[in-house]
């Protein structure tokens, strides 16, 4: 769940900068980013290990930031996690770079460096660093096309890919259907 893995760079340094060759995207339309989004893959982190089913859910607040809402499924418990937060942008809000806090003052990056700019399908995001990497997408799953250029792309940037965890939603997540506050995943 992206939003745990920015808790966790959070509690860790509470760093804002932007990895060495990642760039975030210009021309970011918050207005089209807003509602729930599927984290996909990821790189392995304490916050989120062993979760399953994780989404994202950004909306405005009345401060100009973002409210952002992570919900993840632990199958061991057979509970959701969730964790609430907040997001502002470092520079401008046409700039896909944001600073994300769960647990008070302290702040971590959110860099948004893709995204499906016809209809904001799917985003790779990164933290301050090359060990926070997610692909987030619309729906629980993607194409195998998306999936190859995220690989590709996140390589190239020279994160290590070969570590990625495939997050299993819906039915797969601890194999049964699983309730979000009393409404059916499907």
């Amino acid at each position: 769940m992206l939003t745990l893995l920015v808790a966790g760079s959070t509690i860790l340094g509470g760093c804002t900068g932007i990895p060495n060759g990642v760039t975030p995207v210009k021309n970011f339309e918050v207005q089209r980013y807003l509602g729930e989004w599927y984290e996909i893959a990821r790189l392995e982190h304490s916050f989120e290990k062993g979760l399953c089913g994780i989404t994202a859910n950004y909306s405005l607040r009345d401060d100009g930031g973002l409210r952002v809402l992570n919900r993840g499924y632990d199958p061991q418990k057979r509970e959701w996690r969730k964790a609430e937060g907040k997001a502002y942008f470092m520079k401008s809000p046409e700039i896909g770079y944001l600073k994300v806090s769960f647990f008070g003052p302290f702040y971590g990056s959110y860099v948004i460096f893709d995204v499906n700019e016809a209809d904001y399908r799917y985003s790779f995001v990164s933290g301050a660093d090359k060990s926070y990497l997610w692909l987030l997408a619309r729906a629980s799953r993607v194409e195998d096309e998306v999936l190859d250029r995220f690989i590709k792309k996140a390589d190239m940037l020279g994160f290590d890919t070969a570590k990625l965890i495939y997050v299993e939603h819906g039915a797969r997540c601890g194999g049964t259907m699983l309730q979000k506050d009393g409404e059916k995943d499907a």
